[in-house]
């Protein structure tokens, strides 16, 4: 699925407009960077929880060269299915 159709599923889930339902897409995910930027936690009840951890550095390798190379640490973004999502989906 991808944007335009998860927009199309809100709207005529939640009885809005598509435009209402971008707004709403649009709001969620800048929220959600944000929250996440600040290091915060995200936990919505039944679907999930974001987070973010450290990815520490590490030496990785060239596939076609066989050299080492060096990989900087970096945050990653982490999602954990809630619950009722998880019993949904199985």
């Amino acid at each position: 699925m991808n944007k335009a159709e998860l927009i199309d599923a809100i709207a005529s889930e939640a009885g809005l407009s598509k435009a209402d339902a971008k707004k709403a897409l649009d709001g969620f995910v800048a929220a959600t960077a944000n929250a996440l930027k600040a290091g915060d936690r995200i936990s919505l009840v039944g679907f999930g929880s974001f987070s973010v951890s450290n990815r520490a550095a590490r030496t990785g390798r060239n596939p076609q060269t066989g050299k080492e190379i060096k990989i900087a640490a970096k945050n990653v973004v982490r999602f954990k299915a809630g619950a009722e999502l998880s019993g949904k989906v199985n």
